[in-house]
């Protein structure tokens, strides 16, 4: 009995010996299969998410009278559009350079939606241009996993595939959020990121609308004494306007005698911070890739104006998803904070250009 029991241990000694070995010699290679196995699966749902985007796409434009037989090629064409920044080498004059590509873009955009769904009004078109710039960053995000997981699969280089599935949890949720915003695009809701048109959009509710170039709105409010110049961009279509060439302009118009220069924004909380938070700063609130946010601050440079920023937290997911309860509930906060902070800082007689800015889809005026 005794040497059956001795037996049996020894086996189970030698089996337990071959198992750590094998693990000693092929960790890594169990462990770089086991991230390809879930690169894999979440290269499949990207690829799912994309297909999605195309579909939603091809069936919104016709739904507006697309005729053209070979729409799924154009879709592909235009999910792989893309913009090559101006070279930074020679500083002088990138910010008018890079102003002058996001025209471009933008004029593009209009081109390709008037072609392809002729029968759309102005505010759909400015939804499906929206639709479009979401599906281009789920398809991008979706070709570099894709890039990086055969790159890493060709090199066999551990390296590239373990920094690939460390990055995954970002990556996907830049891909979902943009994913399910295109649904709210499609439906036309306001947007989280919609906070400052919509504070701008109370501050004007009676005053009388003037639309001015670059599809922006402005209005001349009294308070107090006080001359309010309200500016949003022009709803309810997906649109940002240009409020940066605005602001320049009025103020130039007044000869740089503006009291305040105050920017509402909705801005990416961290981690850990409550959504519809309000918090007051200074500086340009405005999250454009530069032109615009340039000229704000070259133009109260110039004629030394001080510039306020209100931001309103928000994750990512809320800012281009449907606007939450707490984010709405929000706006009439900032517009208390927005006439504390006139009353506070400014005279009678002074002009105060007060700016909402962000995409003001659903939101009129």
């Amino acid at each position: 009995m005794n040497g059956s029991v001795e037996q049996w241990s020894s086996i189970y000694y030698m089996l337990s010996l071959l198992a750590f070995m094998f693990l000693i010699l092929f960790n890594q290679r169990i462990q770089v299969i086991m991230w390809l196995m879930n690169i894999t699966r979440v290269l499949k749902k990207l690829e799912r998410m994309v297909d999605e985007c195309r579909s939603t796409l091809i069936n919104t434009m016709r739904k507006y009278g697309c005729t053209l037989e070979d729409l799924n090629y154009t879709i592909n064409e235009l999910l792989e559009f893309y913009v090559i920044e101006p070279v930074e080498r020679d500083p002088f004059g990138v910010i008018r350079r890079l102003e002058h590509l996001i025209n471009l873009q933008r004029g593009k955009f209009r081109e390709i939606v008037g072609r392809l769904a002729p029968k759309a009004d102005d505010v759909t078109r400015k939804n499906i241009e929206n639709m479009i710039e979401a599906s281009i960053a789920v398809n991008t995000l979706y070709r570099i996993v894709r890039h990086f997981f055969i790159l890493g699969k060709k090199t066999k280089s551990m390296l590239i595939i373990a920094q690939l599935e460390m990055a995954l949890p970002y990556i996907m949720r830049f891909a979902e959020a943009y994913f399910n915003a295109i649904k709210v695009f499609s439906q036309g809701k306001p947007l989280g990121d919609g906070i400052g048109p919509l504070v701008a959009g109370k501050l004007m509710l009676n005053a009388e609308k003037k639309v001015v170039k670059d599809d922006t709105v402005i209005a001349e409010v009294p308070f107090e004494g006080r001359r309010l110049i309200v500016i949003k961009a022009l709803g309810p279509g997906g649109e940002v306007g240009k409020p940066g060439k605005v602001i320049e302009e009025l103020v130039e118009e007044n000869g740089g005698k503006v009291a305040r220069i105050i920017m509402i924004d909705a801005a990416l909380k961290l981690e850990g911070e409550k959504s519809g938070d309000v918090v007051e700063g200074i500086g340009a609130a405005i999250g454009d890739p530069g032109p615009e946010k340039f000229r704000i601050e070259e133009v109260a440079t110039r004629y030394n104006i001080p510039l306020d920023a209100i931001i309103i937290k928000e994750s990512l997911e809320e800012a281009v998803g449907a606007m939450k309860k707490e984010i709405a509930e929000a706006a009439q906060r900032v517009v208390d904070r927005v006439k504390e902070l006139i009353r506070e800082r400014t005279k009678e007689g002074d002009i105060v250009i007060v700016a909402g800015i962000g995409n003001t889809m659903g939101i009129g005026q």
